[in-house]
């Protein structure tokens, strides 16, 4: 047994149902068949780029703390491996 099906069937599944028009339909079941995976994992593809995750989450936060910590130093950003050098140095 593959790891790749060991974790694939780690993950806790709810079953429900869903209704598409004859274009979504065939538009999924096309990717389906150009990836070679299930219609399921298309729009379980497809919800995970579109609903927020965890990480998706956590990316936001830190893009928006952005700009919002001040060192104190002009030069950082043309000497920036230079001081992350002497801070590790101690």
């Amino acid at each position: 047994m593959s790891c790749a099906y060991i974790a694939a069937y780690s993950v806790r599944m709810h079953r429900t149902q869903i209704q598409l028009d004859d274009g979504q339909w065939r538009a999924v079941n096309r990717v389906a068949g150009q990836r070679g995976v299930s219609a399921a994992q298309v729009i379980r593809d497809a919800l995970d780029r579109v609903l927020p995750g965890e990480d998706d989450q956590r990316r936001e936060r830190a893009v928006a703390s952005i700009g919002g910590f001040r060192s104190g130093r002009a030069d950082v950003s043309v000497r920036h491996d230079d001081h992350l050098a002497d801070a590790f140095a101690g």
